[in-house]
């Protein structure tokens, strides 16, 4: 792992994340990083939080890094790949993170030379608890996956999934977070309709969110069961989950999902 050799073709907010996280869990020294953007703000961010070198020229990023982070918005991603379509080799591993762009057609686009592999990550791996899933294109091995695991695993959770789930993984934990925060942000307003202070009210919100979660997460019980032992009968939390289910709560995060896979469906057809 010390050998590896990490690129970025595109270097904001996601792609700086990742390489951060990876630099503090040790996979990889700053000094085997190298990121290109053409923003400067961008790279000045990137290079800031790892210490990585950036440059301008995605040409350099390829010539330096065996392991390529395809980090741009799908509807850029033509624009940067159309020029450096011979610049690929065998040796290559290009692991997109661009939302909806199958590995199909990345694949058309690099003249079928480099190994695949698509990521969906979301943005809480800017602090360590991303909710990640990979499913592996053309030609990727074992150890690819191996690795590209091992790299998700230093910024929250990897799974490995069929490629044609990948859209539903977008839609649930790639836009989830948005999802989340507005619930904060309707919990909170509602302590505050109570009398709360704002900040006493977020900040318990927040880490009732965290609380409930990690229940989830560390004892391995179905929601359901967790949230029968809050529910007391005739208690406060039965009447307040009445109240959630009168205004639709379940659909509504339901329909939320389907409208953002549909959505990451849409762009990678697009591209």
């Amino acid at each position: 792992m010390a050998e590896l050799k990490l690129g970025f073709l595109g270097a904001g907010q996601m792609a700086t994340a990742l390489a951060e996280g990876f630099v503090a869990a040790k996979l990889v020294p700053s000094k085997g990083i190298i990121a290109a953007d053409p923003s400067p703000e961008a790279r000045a961010n990137f290079a800031a939080a790892c210490g990585a070198r950036v440059v301008e020229d995605n040409a350099e990023v390829l010539e330096n890094a065996s392991v390529v982070f395809l980090a741009v918005k799908p509807q850029h991603a033509p624009a940067v790949l159309a020029p450096l379509k011979s610049a690929w080799s065998e040796d290559h591993l290009i692991v997109s993170i661009a939302a909806g762009l199958t590995t199909a057609s990345i694949a058309k686009q690099t003249a079928d030379t480099p190994r695949l592999i698509r990521v969906m990550p979301n943005t809480p791996c800017l602090v360590g608890y991303s909710a990640s899933a990979f499913s592996l294109g053309p030609r990727a091995t074992t150890a690819d996956a191996e690795l590209v695991e091992r790299l998700l695993a230093a910024v929250g959770q990897a799974h490995q999934l069929d490629e044609s789930l990948l859209d539903a993984v977008t839609g649930l934990s790639g836009s989830g977070p948005a999802f989340v925060y507005q619930i904060i942000e309707a919990l909170s307003d509602g302590g505050v309709r109570m009398g709360l202070p704002r900040a006493v009210a977020t900040a318990l919100a927040a880490q009732t969110v965290r609380g409930a979660a990690e229940m989830v997460l560390v004892t391995g019980e179905h929601p359901a069961t967790l949230k029968d032992r809050v529910a007391s009968p005739g208690g406060t939390t039965i009447a307040g989950l009445q109240a959630l289910e009168q205004g639709g709560l379940r659909a509504t995060l339901m329909s939320a999902v389907e409208a953002a896979t549909r959505r990451s469906t849409e762009l990678g057809q697009s591209t």
